[in-house]
């Protein structure tokens, strides 16, 4: 039969064809003849491209070298992203967008009462041994589960069945870039080809959603953005792009406090970015992401009247 088959070739390729245990304590003792117990362990999975076979946060920690992003620049912008986020919810800011668990929309990862002297004093996460390492538990985004969902569909349709629009979903791309050397510069090279989309200058832009895998990471695109010779060479525009203003930027915190479930975060930068162009009472937005294997994404939301 196919079971008896597929058992003999298991046990034959473990080592058993000629010597099958019969019996439980025989199976034992047959793997411990077979089995070095020092050859047991376990396969942790690594968050690491399948391409340059490096972790996101070492290329991140090399980008932040090479852009010149210095380490408290990387605390600054992670102590601000904690402290914007503990605002927003106690502001009441973040209650229409999280559904309650248990009766609660307290989110665990959130340190707002942290200090930028309690930040420095942590190790170096990533490239330990190097002198230019920058990269920390505290400035690069924590794994974490959460889910996400949003309603998509022309304006007609949704006014049939009843739905008052957000916002309309006016352009959007995805780019890819050497996954050896631009790894995680998605969000410049896709908000460069977006502004050339749309006919739009980063100052008519009211709203800045970026997703935060590290500061670094975030800081070394918007350097790449405000980079005359980068944006000439690498972005093929005649200048700088110019500079996302702090003010405009993640003004709720992001993926650096409120964790980053991989899948769910590009629907919260959506949501987050559209209550924004009410409550802020600006015309449009940009959401932009990085990914791995040097991949890219930004969209532009206009606000819904």
């Amino acid at each position: 039969s196919t079971q008896s088959t597929w058992g003999a070739t298991r046990m034959g390729l473990l080592g058993f064809r000629n010597d099958r245990p019969k019996t439980l304590p025989q199976t034992f003792k047959a793997l411990r003849k077979h089995i070095k117990l020092g050859k047991l362990g376990i396969e942790t999975p690594a968050i690491e491209n399948y391409t340059t076979r490096e972790v996101m946060g070492v290329f991140s920690d090399r980008m932040s070298a090479r852009f010149g992003v210095t380490r408290g620049e990387q605390d600054a912008f992670a102590l601000q992203s904690h402290q914007r986020a503990a605002k927003a919810h106690a502001d009441g800011l973040y209650d229409s967008e999280i559904t309650p668990y248990n009766g609660s929309r307290a989110e665990n990862l959130i340190k707002g009462t942290s200090t930028i002297e309690k930040l420095a004093k942590l190790k170096p996460a990533f490239r330990a041994k190097e002198p230019t390492s920058t990269h920390t538990a505290a400035n690069s985004s924590p794994l974490t589960d959460g889910a996400s969902a949003c309603l998509v569909m022309s304006e007609a349709k949704a006014k049939e069945l009843g739905f008052k629009p957000k916002v309309y979903l006016r352009e959007f791309n995805y780019t890819a870039m050497d996954p050896f050397e631009e790894l995680l510069l998605g969000p410049a090279y896709s908000i460069a080809k977006l502004l050339k989309q749309t006919g739009l200058k980063l100052s008519d832009v009211g709203v800045f959603e970026i997703h935060e895998a590290f500061a670094g990471q975030v800081l070394s695109n918007l350097v790449a953005l405000s980079s005359d010779s980068f944006c000439k060479e690498k972005l093929g525009m005649s200048g700088a792009a110019g500079m996302i203003p702090q003010d405009k930027l993640n003004l709720h915190g992001g993926s650096l406090s409120l964790g980053h479930p991989f899948g769910a975060t590009g629907t919260r930068l959506v949501l987050t970015a559209a209550n924004r162009l009410h409550r802020e009472g600006q015309r449009y937005a940009i959401v932009a992401a990085c990914a791995d294997g040097g991949l890219g994404h930004a969209c532009l939301l206009e606000r819904y009247d």
